[in-house]
């Protein structure tokens, strides 16, 4: 199994998707079929496994109705965590997003996730008040949290 993807609801689909893409380096899914309205909503891709929806905030009570479950949609997530492949791409994406003005002063030291244990993290959030956790793991064989 592996997880194929996460909703994030935003008020503006587009700038989101934009403003993500630009700093953090995210490749978009069906932005351009979004914007000629051939797409419900557009993505960004994480992986080859996994995308982030961000889908319209306004849109939320049809998404109710689809899931036939009116608790479903609209609610925000805690945060949204991408793992990067070194400590060198990690301190080039907070460089990026300090230079853009976001804040990525919320850090945290030796956490916990998929693979394990992981030596920092810094946080960000969108303006739709997404937060988002961009980590690295340290070198195989490490004793990091334990």
């Amino acid at each position: 199994m592996h997880l194929d993807h996460v909703v994030l609801w935003v008020t503006d689909p587009v700038d989101t998707a934009e403003w993500l893409i630009g700093i953090a380096g995210f490749e978009p899914v069906r932005l351009d079929e979004y914007k000629k309205g051939d797409s419900p909503f557009p993505s960004l891709r994480v992986n080859e496994f996994s995308i982030i929806d961000l889908c319209p905030i306004a849109e939320a009570a049809d998404v109710n109705a689809m899931t036939k479950n009116d608790a479903s949609a609209g609610f925000p997530v805690n945060h949204v965590c991408i793992a990067l492949e070194s400590r060198a791409e990690y301190e080039r994406l907070a460089s990026r997003f300090e230079q853009a003005g976001v804040d990525t002063s919320a850090r945290r030291q030796i956490t916990y996730g998929a693979r394990a244990w992981a030596p920092e993290a810094f946080y960000i959030t969108d303006k739709d008040h997404n937060s988002f956790e961009f980590r690295y793991y340290g070198a195989e064989g490490d004793d990091i949290g334990r």
